[in-house]
């Protein structure tokens, strides 16, 4: 039988970077929430996270990139969250925006090999943004609280190879 390699949700002792932009307030202010309670949850002490505002999804690969280099002299973070929502509205900037964002994150996230976890709502309507970002949050009804999860299995793992 192959061996096989799992993270875990463990998070004592690690250290996490959220990236959250201001736009669409009142739903990444949920998911930060969620976020901050799933990372509570599993063991991560508030004196190890750090959060960062910025304008607007478009503007979190580029302070995610300067924290990663930044990281990689410092060894401040173990991993970061992105936090942000974009909603479709009349025009082609959702799909941009969207795009945009996503293979910043991405790309950022391969080339520092540090664990970014995606917490960027791209919804066709706010009423689909809301029912993401579930107030109180939960692991099922909130997505910052899902990404606190993915981001602490994938730094676990990333320890463990």
């Amino acid at each position: 039988m192959a061996q096989r390699f799992e993270g875990n949700t463990e998070g004592k002792g690690i250290k996490v970077g959220i990236v959250i932009s201001k736009f669409n307030e009142p739903i990444v202010e949920n998911l930060l929430k969620g976020a901050l309670l799933g990372l509570g949850d599993n063991g991560v002490s508030e004196n190890d996270i750090k959060v960062f505002y910025v304008p607007g999804a478009f503007e979190i690969p580029l302070l995610l990139k300067k924290l990663c280099t930044k990281n990689e002299i410092q060894k401040e973070f173990d991993g970061f969250i992105t936090i942000g929502c974009v909603i479709k509205g009349d025009t082609a900037h959702f799909e941009y925006i969207s795009r945009a964002v996503t293979d910043g994150v991405n790309k950022i996230n391969i080339e520092h090999q540090i664990p970014a976890a995606f917490c960027v709502l791209t919804c066709y309507t706010p009423l689909q943004a809301y029912e993401r970002s579930g107030n109180p949050p939960t692991a099922s009804n909130n997505k910052g609280y899902e990404a606190s999860l993915s981001l602490l299995e994938m730094i676990n793992l990333m320890k463990k190879i």
